[in-house]
């Protein structure tokens, strides 16, 4: 299987061809989700779409700590590919397979313990408390796939691959949508249908990249004598990774917080918050794939010596991802009241999401420029600049201002929906200035390379 150089060539080209199955396949894995909530808003009661929110919300925790995690393999890779370091590539991906098979036991473990104690925290409304029990149980059995596909889809970006991810997610997203129908539609299995389809889709998907990169003579052999972590190499990873997942799950907490807030005000802004937050994958899914993909792309370019390329791409990808957002914006603006209608046909519920999506809805342009600014760094090894800023925007800044607001303002969605993009708005000045300052820094040092 052959590598993809991403250090030569033309760097929009190159941007574009990487950047692109990556939108596509964060596009088809946020369906997983949508069309859950999708399925059940149609076939089942309000009680179940507001299960399906909270739950997602719980089981995006795992999600966001994972993802976070397997970026740092990427980045890693990446930079031994731009060193063409294969033999430490082989190592690193063994290593990053076999502790991630820990993680995902140790995550299911956990999250099997305190789900209740988690649920209640989030005041998760009391008729759609045992139904958001099933869904968030069901999920977490599943978090060995969870892992297995998202180390194997992180291994491949770093390796340069992001169009074989695309496919192997396409698959399990396809088989997600038939089972959704079929356990929900006909088998009447409510938010347990959903979650089920969720899990074995993943573990299908799994299954076939597996199957699929031993046939095609990939650089890694999936033998069992291969799966050994490396002790220098599992360090590497931690110092690069965990900062990224440490930032992924603060950020998370903090929008736990707003779910917490929301289900307070009952059933109907319940299922206003789980809806924008699909809206919200979405509308970012530009910012969230060219972040990603900044990310390979400056590992590979940093570990060549060539950090000017990387810079280009940077302001390239951005441009990209501001102006896809503005397209999500603009609907939000002129007609919130379909976006909410394509998730739940109750009108209680569409009349309370329409100043929330109106307010919130500027938060898809501010922060593209956050992730993307992000991402650019997480490749250039800035992993603890970028835990630092997420951090203090969730933690100090989003959280209280959810508290103060919601105390204050309990009764107006639509003061509650400026919150986000007041944060990264914030986030956004800083960031910039940070990666401005740096950039400067660094040329009148002479660097010319980071590793």
């Amino acid at each position: 299987m052959k590598e993809n150089n991403l250090t030569e060539g033309s760097i929009l080209k190159t941007l574009i061809a990487f950047a692109i199955p990556f939108l596509i396949a964060n596009i088809l894995q946020s369906l997983y989700g949508a069309v859950d909530l999708f399925v059940v808003g149609r076939y089942c009661s309000a009680e179940s779409v507001a299960a399906v929110s909270t739950g997602t919300q719980v089981t995006q925790i795992i999600t966001s700590l994972v993802t976070g995690l397997t970026l740092g393999s990427t980045i890693v890779i990446g930079q031994y590919m731009g060193n063409r370091d294969y033999e430490n590539v082989k190592k690193t991906i063994g290593t990053t397979l076999t502790v991630f098979a820990v993680v995902a036991v140790d995550l299911t473990v956990l999250i099997l313990l305190c789900e209740r104690w988690l649920l209640t925290i989030l005041k998760t409304p009391e008729e759609s408390f045992e139904l958001t029990m099933d869904y968030v149980t069901i999920c977490s059995l599943g978090n060995i796939f969870v892992c297995g596909y998202n180390a194997i889809s992180a291994v491949l970006r770093g390796y340069g691959d992001s169009t074989r991810p695309m496919i192997f997610v396409g698959i399990a997203c396809v088989i997600n949508i038939i089972l959704d129908f079929v356990f929900v539609k006909y088998f009447g299995m409510d938010v347990a249908g959903t979650a089920l389809a969720t899990i074995i889709s993943q573990g299908l998907s799994m299954a076939i990249a597996v199957v699929y990169l031993k046939k095609n003579n990939f650089i890694f052999d999936f033998k069992l004598k291969s799966f050994k972590p490396v002790k220098a190499i599992v360090k590497k990873l931690a110092f690069v990774g965990i900062p990224i997942s440490f930032q992924e799950m603060a950020v998370r907490i903090s929008f736990l917080n707003l779910m917490a807030v929301m289900n307070g005000c009952g059933v109907y802004a319940a299922a206003v918050v789980g809806i924008s937050s699909k809206y919200d994958v979405f509308a970012m899914l530009s910012a969230t794939s060219m972040a990603n993909a900044l990310a390979a792309i400056t590992a590979q370019n940093m570990g060549a010596g060539k950090p000017e390329r990387a810079r280009k791409s940077l302001w390239l990808g951005m441009s990209f991802a501001v102006f896809a957002a503005c397209v999500f914006w603009v609907w939000a603006q002129v007609s919130p009241q379909t976006m909410i209608g394509l998730f739940a046909e109750d009108e209680n519920v569409i009349k309370a999401g329409i100043p929330f999506f109106k307010s919130c809805s500027y938060d898809y342009i501010l922060v593209s420029f956050v992730f993307c600014l992000n991402g650019y760094l997480n490749g250039k090894e800035k992993t603890m600049w970028t835990m630092v800023s997420c951090t203090f925007g969730a933690v100090f800044l989003r959280i209280p201002m959810v508290y103060l607001f919601g105390k204050y303002f309990a009764d107006n969605l639509g003061m509650l929906g400026k919150i986000a993009p007041f944060v990264s708005g914030i986030m956004a000045v800083y960031t910039l200035i940070y990666v401005i300052y740096e950039g400067r820094k660094n040329e009148r040092q002479g660097i010319v390379s980071h590793r």
